[in-house]
């Protein structure tokens, strides 16, 4: 169990530091990531492997969003899992709208790697109107 927290935490150190590497050593050959339906610009469904949430998720949110994976919680399920409870913060690049959603990523790991990734957000708050 404390190895699934360390690939966790591992994961949204290198989001924060735009760590592209990072993520790709961190990822399995087999990963699988889930994205929620709803997801702005097209990133949700099912994404596999690697480079497939790295530029098909990540780094597209990351053109457009100024944003912050703020984990609050870890709660181990089992030895390969865990569910991480946190918040997405900040702001489309462009200054229409603003990020405040809550998130649950469910995280499985196995040998130090991660091999899944369900995300589950509240879509719409990824865009709310900037007065």
């Amino acid at each position: 169990m404390a190895d699934t927290v360390a690939v966790a935490q591992r994961l949204y150190e290198c989001l924060a530091n735009a760590d592209g590497r990072g993520l790709s050593e961190l990822l399995a050959d087999d990963f699988v990531g889930v994205v929620s339906d709803g997801m702005p610009h097209g990133v949700g469904g099912v994404h596999r492997g690697p480079a497939a949430m790295i530029t098909g998720v990540w780094a597209r949110i990351a053109e457009r969003y100024d944003i912050r994976v703020e984990p609050q919680q870890y709660l181990a399920v089992g030895d390969d899992r865990v569910v991480v409870l946190g918040c997405y913060r900040g702001a489309a690049r462009d200054g229409t709208t603003a990020v405040d959603a809550a998130f649950a990523h469910v995280i499985t790991a196995r040998d130090g790697r991660m091999t899944a990734l369900r995300q589950i957000t509240d879509t719409a708050r990824w865009s709310i109107p900037v007065s």
